[in-house]
């Protein structure tokens, strides 16, 4: 079965699982439990590549691969072990809740920001998963069964996976209703955004970008991707906010399952426009940081608390304050600050950006002025889901 087929076989399941469930709520477990068995094969993997049995292990080769893979997962806890006793009518749903517990306690401490909390919502005693226990249990069972047939026992496969992972992703985002491009970003438009910014990377061995409004964190990763295939050595740090706790959850996932070091990554839960990051003001200094590209898909004319006080901010201090209807050019503005000199940026907004008088037309006046924005790709109609609303990929200087 090739990866399209594969992928609608598990969404059309999914589906049928998922019960009164919403989507929206069902995407918690099935990505969740899809990213547990990920890490739990991938540690099965580097055991099997060190001729290591789990079985074998003591106390200080623990230690070393916890330090190497940032956690570990106990023979007991892992997801092919869940599958045999499954098969033996060995299985509980504590088998589940006992797993996730220990997997927190056995996070390297260095790992923590990458880890923690990351299981937080499979939340395995919702009434929506059922009734009583005995509907709980055979909700997940069937779950673990479905997800068992997603074959990424060796790395010829990853590929594979991340494809199957990014097409729920996108399934999930349409059937939730979420505004256009708020949770995932069609990979076509990250291509065209990748391709513009890589060009201004290739020529470094390291770099930094950035997503202020990363969702499930594609665009990175798209990238990351176009990076390599212009230089296979080059090192990304990747900078990432999204301000739903959940997608934020999703974001270091998808960022951890394809590859990416915990080392070079720094993904945070919070509202962009509130509070400057990465960096800011750090004990009364303001010490921003500044990275080589930013990508972004903000939500599209977000209300937002912009007012004369903002001028005080040195993001917005220069151009002139968003109105608070609609936080477009808060964002494009955010964005533009955390660029060093030399970098490039490129940022979807909605078509109203380009003609829209007052505030906005003042800040973009000076954004002309100033040579700032390089070219407007205008994009066509539909190309996001459940919108029809036109849009645009803005690249600034």
């Amino acid at each position: 079965m090739n990866k399209q087929l594969l992928a609608q076989k598990l969404w059309d399941s999914a589906n049928e699982l998922r019960g009164k469930m919403d989507a929206s709520e069902y995407k918690n477990y099935i990505l969740g439990l899809l990213f547990y068995k990920f890490l739990s094969e991938h540690e099965e993997n580097y055991l099997r590549k060190y001729e290591t049995s789990i079985e074998e292990l003591d106390s200080d080769t623990i230690q070393t691969v916890k330090e190497d893979l940032g956690y570990f997962i106990g023979k007991e806890d892992l997801y092919s072990t869940w599958i045999q006793n499954i098969k033996g009518a060995k299985w509980s749903i504590t088998h589940v809740t006992d797993a996730l517990g220990h997997f927190r306690e056995n996070i390297l401490i260095s790992a923590k920001h990458d880890f923690d909390g990351i299981f937080e919502d499979v939340n395995l005693t919702s009434e929506k998963l059922g009734s009583n226990i005995r509907e709980k249990e055979f909700a997940i069972r069937k779950l673990l069964e479905l997800l068992a047939s997603v074959n990424i026992a060796g790395n010829k496969e990853y590929d594979t996976f991340g494809f199957i992972y990014e097409y729920l992703i996108a399934k999930f985002a349409m059937s939730s209703g979420k505004k256009a491009g708020e949770f995932y970003t069609p990979h076509e438009v990250s291509q065209i955004m990748a391709a513009i910014v890589a060009k201004h990377l290739k020529t470094k061995e390291k770099s930094m970008v950035y997503d202020p409004t990363v969702g499930s964190g594609s665009l990175l990763l798209t990238v990351r991707e176009a990076t390599q295939e212009n230089r296979e050595e080059h090192t990304i740090k990747f900078y990432g906010q999204e301000n739903n706790s959940t997608t934020y959850n999703i974001a270091r996932m998808n960022l951890l399952m394809r590859g990416v070091k915990p080392a070079n990554m720094k993904i945070r839960n919070g509202d962009t426009l509130k509070e400057d990051w990465p960096h800011g003001i750090i004990n009364g200094v303001n010490d921003p940081l500044h990275v080589d590209v930013v990508v972004a898909n903000p939500p599209y004319s977000q209300k937002w608390e912009g007012d004369e006080s903002s001028l005080k901010d040195p993001r917005f201090r220069d151009y002139g304050v968003a109105p608070s209807t609609k936080a477009d050019y808060a964002f494009l503005l955010h964005s533009l600050y955390h660029l060093r000199p030399d970098g490039v940026m490129a940022i979807v907004l909605p078509h109203g950006v380009l003609f829209r008088g007052n505030e906005e037309e003042k800040i973009r006046t000076k954004l002309l002025e100033r040579g700032q924005i390089d070219a407007i790709i205008g994009l066509p109609a539909g190309i996001f889901t459940n919108t029809g609303i036109p849009t645009i990929i803005m690249v600034l200087n």
